[in-house]
């Protein structure tokens, strides 16, 4: 099948072709129908599978007949819900190269720059928005704008959305639209709170499922470090020396993990950038900038910071810490080995994570390869680590005091 296959009109099949995309991905040839045809959908897909193209290209397809209104007489006629910076940055991007030979007009807001720079955009007139659920109902109160004109609502990684706590602003900018939208929900799982939400807001969807959430990206090779947790940094330089090379995008639980390794990295002499959310708008984008551009070839980042990028040519994916929901490791490796590359992942796992590991197997229905050889193996009858306080405390019991303090006390009587 050919992007002519799915009806597309001849500006956006040249803008699509000069993207170098030649056919549909399997999620573009189911969804771009449906959304045509106007209805509702829930989409099961994954980052990679170029789910954005397949609510672009129909959102631009069915405003291209009034792409022609004045500026000022512009209203917002879709928009896209992203849950973070990176991930609205990216869509506006493909909307932008999309629309190239069209009038329509688009922009993405969010939070944690200038607001008065978005304000202007918007009130000269735009199509399409794209934004964080923060910013644009920070905007609305403000009456910047206006969504009684949405024709297609989209929200994309609806279960990020949900983990990230936006559930009730999701809900807010959706009561917010007019009754008759229609609405595309994207979600890379399907937990139950996503469910619910679809149930809640869209009508007669029609479902559509792209490689399931449990298939492990299939060119990607995975290999299982047993290690102590105390030994994991020691691993990790281990295997950084003689083992993995090229592009590395290194996944830690917190925020706090993230910053410990990148300084253990850069004192060992390693280009590193690291990527979480309490990182200003403006170091994340130049992270993520020196990541793409080769300046540094080692990225940390945590699993919400690290969702819905869009890193190419990645070769190794590093689970520095287990992730304790198994999809989220589907997530992880299926970064690298993207567009038929090969690509490996290496995970180090602690005694107390080997319950995740089973869970992870379970999911992918895949034993994962488990090495060995190296320096720091776990003893397969350790049990986990318990962090103890190194404090000692007094040892005299609380409410007690010591015979000699009781003789230095002065008497008033």
């Amino acid at each position: 099948m050919s992007f002519k296959d799915l009806k597309l009109n001849k500006p956006l099949l040249r803008a699509v072709a000069e993207t170098g995309y030649d056919n549909p991905t399997l999620i573009q040839q189911q969804a771009i129908p449906v959304i045509l045809e106007q209805k509702d959908i829930i989409a099961s897909a994954q980052t990679g599978t170029g789910k954005t193209a397949a609510f672009a290209l129909p959102i631009l397809q069915l405003l291209l007949d009034r792409q022609d209104a004045p500026k000022r007489s512009k209203t917002i006629k879709a928009l896209i819900i992203s849950p973070t910076r990176e991930l609205a940055i990216q869509i506006s991007e493909n909307f932008k190269s999309y629309s190239t030979y069209t009038n329509l007009r688009s922009t993405v807001i969010f939070g944690g720059t200038a607001i008065e720079p978005q304000i202007d955009i918007l009130k000269k007139g735009i199509d399409i928005l794209i934004a964080t659920p923060g910013r644009l109902l920070d905007l609305h109160k403000q009456d910047i704008v206006n969504l009684d004109y949405v024709e297609t609502l989209v929200l994309d990684e609806a279960d990020l959305m949900l983990d990230m706590g936006f559930i009730d602003d999701v809900k807010k900018i959706e009561r917010l639209c007019p009754a008759n939208k229609q609405t595309l929900l994207f979600s890379a799982t399907m937990p139950y709170k996503v469910e619910q939400l679809a149930n809640s807001i869209l009508k007669q969807p029609t479902r559509i499922e792209v490689s399931p959430t449990s298939s492990a990206a299939k060119s990607v090779s995975q290999l299982l470090y047993y290690v102590p947790k105390r030994n994991k940094i020691e691993l990790c330089l281990h295997l950084l020396r003689n083992t993995i090379k090229g592009t590395i995008l290194i996944f830690r639980r917190t925020k706090f993990g993230v910053d410990k390794l990148e300084k253990t990295l850069l004192k060992n002499g390693y280009k590193v950038e690291s990527f979480h959310g309490d990182k200003s708008q403006s170091q994340r984008q130049q992270a993520l900038n020196n990541f793409k551009n080769n300046t540094v070839n080692i990225l940390i980042a945590t699993d919400v910071a690290a969702r819905g990028l869009d890193i190419n040519e990645l070769d190794a994916v590093i689970n520095f810490d287990m992730p304790n929901v198994p999809e989220t490791y589907v997530h992880r490796i299926g970064r690298t080995g993207r567009a038929g590359k090969e690509g490996c992942s290496y995970s180090l796992c602690s005694a107390d994570e080997k319950n995740y590991v089973t869970a992870i197997q379970q999911l992918t229905q895949k034993q994962i390869t488990v090495e060995h050889e190296h320096p720091y193996p776990l003893d397969p009858k350790a049990k986990p680590e318990v962090h103890r306080s190194k404090k000692t405390g007094s040892k005299h019991k609380k409410g007690r005091k010591s015979e000699a303090s009781k003789k230095k006390k002065k008497r008033w009587y």
